[in-house]
């Protein structure tokens, strides 16, 4: 299926007034798949229960969770990959520097594996007016 999007007019960042405006693309969502959208999916190519598939997809979760939040990288095979990151201010020297002060926030990054990339490379576009 292709991915599809549609044209969207924006401005140069930063410039009063937007600056000379150009047309770029933007993706168009088509829906969402929750959890019991993917657990009936799933079904269909295993012998596993909805339970049993439910119960994984939340143990997983869980398992994820308490990884990053231990500084772990998650590597899910052809899935991909989860890793936490964090930003913060710098400071003249190190004696400085304080977690509570410094640090601004922290997120979790995700790389695909080679087989998501793949798909999303091969998917082709349709564009939407």
């Amino acid at each position: 299926m292709p991915i599809k999007y549609k044209l969207v007019e924006k401005g140069q960042p930063g410039v009063i007034g937007g600056g000379e405006k150009k047309w770029y693309a933007s993706i168009v969502n088509d829906g969402e798949m929750t959890v019991d959208d993917l657990v009936k999916s799933i079904e269909k190519f295993s012998a596993l229960s909805e339970a049993d598939i439910k119960g994984v997809i939340i143990a997983l979760e869980n398992v994820i969770q308490d990884a990053l939040a231990s500084s772990k990288i998650v590597r899910l095979e052809k899935l991909g990959t989860l890793y936490p990151s964090l930003s913060s201010e710098g400071v003249v020297n190190a004696e400085q520097f304080t977690a509570a002060t410094h640090i601004k926030g922290t997120k979790v990054n995700y790389r695909p594996g080679k087989r998501i990339s793949d798909a999303m490379k091969n998917a082709g576009y349709s564009r939407k007016k």
